[in-house]
């Protein structure tokens, strides 16, 4: 039960790490005058961290079922040794 909290909590830290980024870069082009143009210089480096973190958490998640899928996560007793 406490592995869900963990995982709640990084979810939510990250999500308002995220929206906190966007409040930041909207104010910080409304100072410069640009408007939403403004934002464009940022939206690459955004992307680029949803991509990698997707692609990180599809490699982990192939990696969980193919250890499944291949008996790496068996118990062994300790008889059969």
């Amino acid at each position: 039960m406490r592995k869900n909290y963990i995982v709640y909590g990084l979810a939510f830290v990250g999500l308002a790490g995220f929206a906190l980024f966007c409040g930041w870069a909207f104010f910080a082009a409304s100072k410069i005058g640009d408007g939403w143009r403004g934002l464009g210089p940022i939206w690459p480096y955004v992307v680029g961290g949803v991509v990698v973190t997707a692609a990180l958490a599809g490699f982990l998640m192939w990696l969980a079922f193919y250890s499944a899928n291949h008996g790496y996560d068996d118990r062994i007793d300790q008889d059969d040794l």
